[in-house]
């Protein structure tokens, strides 16, 4: 491709965000470029098309690309890639399509971060919002981006799930409230394997702030607490306890959340949300705190909780078969996930866990492994970090290489009154493509042991 055009803005990788970019820079009257090192995505070539914005894909046109006053580059893209790299090299700010989108909307921003439960809090967040009726967009590393949202710019508030990639690109932005739910080991080959800059990363949600602000985070995330001790924070704090009252904030007692912020001081049973767990007693404290402080009411905060309906795969309902609960909860590619997962459970378990390793320390929940899990079957091509760990742990182990197999003998170590869990602990990829197929490959492969059961009686 010739390098004698030249352009303003190039945006590197064309997916959801970097379209999005390209199609606001577009509208906002950039010169713009997007540059996909693999294929482009047959909607967002159509989009790109009819936009008339130029693309390339399979390569990266050096040439041009360095002659950007500003790149807008996905999340996805390693900072390691060279065309990256000689960016940086060359002096061109790199930032991120949030950041971007940010300068042109006039709205309030809830941002919510966190190694666990953030699409959960964030999709709880805009339920509440919305449902009430508030104009509100759902933008981040969930649903459409950001950037084509802002072209209309027709909603008062956002909320957005932001990742520590999306962050590491976000300089200017700023939130009116900052959500942090937890900090624990993920995504250790982006950041060296250092924790203190992965957590950097994640504190990077409350720059820009003032004492307008509101920051909430869950104090019982060690590596969250430690940091709060370590800085100044701004905005207003509210913190979230799972185990001590606290002043300004929410906490969990008695089977009930109480959310003390600004005037309000509202106690809601447990029994009325329609999420379960200690891990989304937390989602739901941070995602009721955030919709208070954007002025929500108790009455439309109350109904908004009974009646969220939460994404799939996050202790998902699966079926019933004999008395035995089949539950989803393909989404737990970590250790910290499985904790709140087996923690949330009150009858015996059948844990199907497996995949590929990342790395996993399984200290954390040995001890509920101990209490609550009566037999596990591992879904892997390698299973032996599982085996290892668990013999004279779990009285019961076997293994499997697909979801039939995993449910037929997770079935037939289990009894009525039983709970089959699908809570991985680790990435999905020897497998399946992604933690969605592995969910929905469990979902069908429950719904036909059901099934063929109930043929053979």
């Amino acid at each position: 491709m010739s390098t004698e055009t030249k352009y303003a803005l190039v945006v590197l990788g064309s997916g959801e965000s970097g379209t999005g970019a390209a199609l606001l820079a577009k509208s906002k009257g950039i010169a713009v470029f997007v540059s996909d090192f693999g294929k482009v995505q047959e909607r967002y070539a159509q989009q790109l098309h009819e936009a008339g914005i130029p693309f390339e894909e399979g390569q990266h046109s050096e040439g041009l690309i360095l002659q950007a006053q500003e790149i807008i580059k996905s999340p996805g893209i390693s900072p390691k890639v060279p065309i990256v790299q000689k960016a940086m090299a060359a002096g061109i700010p790199i930032i991120d399509e949030l950041e971007f989108a940010s300068r042109y909307t006039q709205a309030r921003f809830i941002a919510i971060t966190g190694t666990n439960g953030k699409t959960t809090t964030t999709l709880l967040t805009y339920h509440l919002l919305k449902q009430a009726g508030y104009k509100v967009g759902l933008a981040g590393n969930i649903g459409e981006s950001l950037a084509k949202q802002v072209i209309q710019d027709q909603f008062t508030h956002y909320v957005l799930e932001v990742s520590s990639f999306q962050l590491d690109g976000m300089y200017r932005f700023k939130a009116d409230v900052a959500v942090l739910l937890n900090i624990t080991p993920d995504h250790m080959d982006r950041y060296e394997n250092s924790m203190a800059r992965y957590t950097d990363s994640k504190f990077r949600i409350l720059q820009n702030m003032d004492t307008k602000g509101g920051f909430i985070y869950f104090q019982e995330s060690p590596l969250v607490a430690e940091r709060v001790e370590q800085i100044a924070i701004i905005p207003q704090q509210m913190p979230i306890s799972l185990e001590t009252q606290v002043e300004n904030g929410a906490y969990l007692q008695n089977e009930a959340l109480h959310l003390l912020v600004g005037e309000h001081s509202i106690e809601i049973p447990v029994a009325a949300i329609s999420i379960t767990g200690r891990h989304n007693a937390i989602n739901a404290m941070a995602a009721s705190l955030a919709s208070l402080s954007m002025g929500l009411s108790e009455s439309a905060l109350r109904k908004g909780l009974a009646t969220f309906v939460n994404a799939p795969h996050r202790l998902e309902p699966a079926g019933e078969w004999q008395g035995v609960q089949f539950i989803n909860d393909s989404k737990a590619t970590n250790v910290d996930s499985v904790y709140y997962a087996l923690d949330a459970m009150t009858s015996p378990v059948v844990w199907i866990a497996g995949g590929i390793d990342k790395g996993n320390e399984y200290q954390q929940i040995e001890l509920l492994v101990r209490q609550k899990v009566k037999a596990l079957v591992c879904l892997g091509i390698d299973n032996n970090k599982l085996l290892r760990y668990f013999a004279g742990i779990v009285p019961e182990i076997a293994e499997a290489d697909s979801t039939e197999k995993a449910v037929a003998l997770a079935a037939k170590m289990s009894r009525a009154g039983d709970v089959v869990l699908l809570s991985p602990a680790c990435a999905s990829f020897d497998l399946f493509k992604n933690y969605e197929h592995r969910g929905e490959l469990f979902k069908q492969a429950v719904a036909a042991f059901i099934t063929q059961s109930g043929q053979q009686l």
